[in-house]
């Protein structure tokens, strides 16, 4: 069976221009090529900002770029047709797709109405500020773009739990499902963490969990994706996705790959999540994130034999999904906090060439980004470069990186693994070897079965060369600050374009 491999097909500051759906489906084959198995496409459903928002501020969740609504027809990424010729390339080069569901909240009401609203702390919600009043909100979302087209439903204050006004003017809506108290949360943080932003979705309300039901079943049916990666459901109650995932893989007939958004840094929170949803999702790995992070603004003074404590990987291997950065780690973003472009190839070598976990390769590392955005009325110009290997390091993880895993994570700059390969890949196995400080060899047995074997270094070719004794070892260098991924000479095949 091939190794899982997911790419993020965008970043926060793709184009507005529209082509998104376009160049997915025209990468699709060379993404097959490197061994992607799974690919994240944005939220394709019309934006209360249309084209000048990436999709998460929700407006329509029906509008994938065929009605005319909020000043344009098709979204920031194109039109409905373009997207489900995307999702159709993609499976014609046996790629799943996975969809971005975005169901906390919405933006963009196309009415106000009046609301009895209690306000509460922005910084603890749990507290209240002075007597419930009226105040006029836009919770009324009518479509009149779209119309009854796929659903007559309409949303009102009764389908949700807060609202905003600024960020400092947070309000608990009082209705009969509410009553004025927000939904009960795994997460404390604020006092209670039901509120993110815009029109608070309100779960209680069963006319709304049937609505979105009857929403995930017309677009599985609508565009055929393979699974769905779930925004923010640190902030929504876990006994709903319970219940969608349930009726949505019910009406698929077959198990769809979910990969949910938790963001904390605390493995043993979301292995709670993993608990409390029982096994319906896996997990994007922010522990692990974090870490990377914090080893590359230390340099050569992180601990490398720590690299891979505090982490998802660590306690539930199997519900995690690894990734370096993505578009709301990369820079001018909410949770900013990229890992330094020196350490990237360290990471993906990390989250690639492992036995454990599900790897997630962010769009800019493959395909680059630039971009513009301001911070205190200062424009900031954005580079993002392509991380140096990591195409080779993704045919490797395609073609060779199976088999027994052997650490070597005795050193406090210099660590490496080995994978000793299986019988059907033919010489598949592998060696590798990262250091955050001065060049350096470690010794490691890669297996009998590549004894008298050539091996050479696909991210630095001048290295040169070495022959695995009759043990299975073998001294294998890496250059200073560098990553070194050892392979049997006779694969270089898999490492040239097709």
């Amino acid at each position: 069976m091939q190794n899982i491999t997911l790419f993020q097909f965008f970043h926060w500051y793709y184009s507005p221009e529209g082509n998104l759906w376009q160049h997915a489906r025209e990468k699709a084959p060379h993404l097959a090529s490197l061994g992607v198995t799974h690919v994240w496409l944005p939220p394709a459903f019309k934006s209360a900002q249309g084209q000048n928002d990436p999709g998460y501020a929700v407006y329509d969740i029906y509008d994938l770029g065929e009605f005319d609504q909020k000043g344009t027809v098709r979204t920031r990424y194109g039109t409905k047709d373009e997207y489900l010729e995307a999702i159709k390339a993609f499976h014609e080069n046996g790629i799943q797709v996975l969809a971005d569901v975005v169901l906390n909240h919405m933006h963009g009401g196309d009415e106000t109405e009046k609301v009895r609203v209690q306000q509460v702390d922005p910084e603890n919600r749990m507290e209240k500020i002075g007597e419930p009043h009226d105040i006029d909100a836009h919770t009324k979302y009518t479509f009149p773009g779209r119309g009854d087209k796929y659903s007559s439903f309409k949303w009102d204050k009764n389908c949700f739990t807060g609202v905003d006004t600024s960020a400092d003017s947070i309000f608990v809506i009082l209705n009969e499902h509410t009553h004025g108290e927000w939904d009960e949360m795994l997460e404390d943080e604020k006092g209670n963490y039901d509120y993110l932003m815009g029109a608070d979705i309100e779960f209680r309300n069963p006319y709304v969990r049937e609505e979105l039901k009857h929403w995930g079943e017309w677009y599985l049916k609508t565009t055929n994706v393979d699974g769905f990666r779930l925004d923010a459901v640190k902030h929504m109650p876990y006994t709903f996705y319970n219940e969608w995932l349930d009726h949505v893989r019910g009406v698929a007939g077959k198990e769809l790959f979910c990969v949910a958004e938790y963001w904390r840094n605390d493995p043993e929170k979301l292995n709670h999540y993993i608990e409390v949803t029982e096994g319906r999702v896996q997990l994007f790995d922010v522990p692990l994130h974090m870490n990377f992070h914090e080893a590359s603004e230390q340099g050569n003074d992180y601990d490398m034999r720590n690299i891979l404590h505090h982490s998802l990987l660590g306690i539930n291997p199997a519900r995690s999904v690894t990734f370096v950065d993505n578009h709301d780690t990369q820079p001018l973003q909410s949770l900013q906090m990229p890992v330094q472009q020196w350490f990237q190839p360290h990471a993906y070598a990390l989250i690639l060439l492992r036995e454990q976990g599900i790897p997630c390769v962010f769009y800019p590392a493959l395909y680059d980004a630039k971009y513009v955005d301001y911070q205190d009325d200062k424009e900031i110009y954005i580079e993002l470069q392509g991380v140096t290997c990591v195409e080779k390091m993704m045919r490797t993880r395609c073609h060779l990186a199976y088999g027994f895993q052997r650490d070597y994570f005795d050193h406090g700059n210099t660590i490496g693994w080995t994978r000793e390969g299986v019988d059907d890949r033919e010489h598949s196995g592998c060696a590798v070897v990262i250091t955050n400080g001065s060049a350096g060899n470690k010794k490691m047995e890669v297996g009998k079965r590549h004894a008298g074997k050539t091996f050479i270094d696909i991210c630095n070719p001048e290295a040169g060369k070495i022959t695995i004794d009759e043990h299975g070892m073998a001294e294998f260098y890496v250059g200073d600050g560098a990553v070194a991924v050892w392979v049997r000479e006779e694969t270089l095949h898999f490492f040239t374009e097709p």
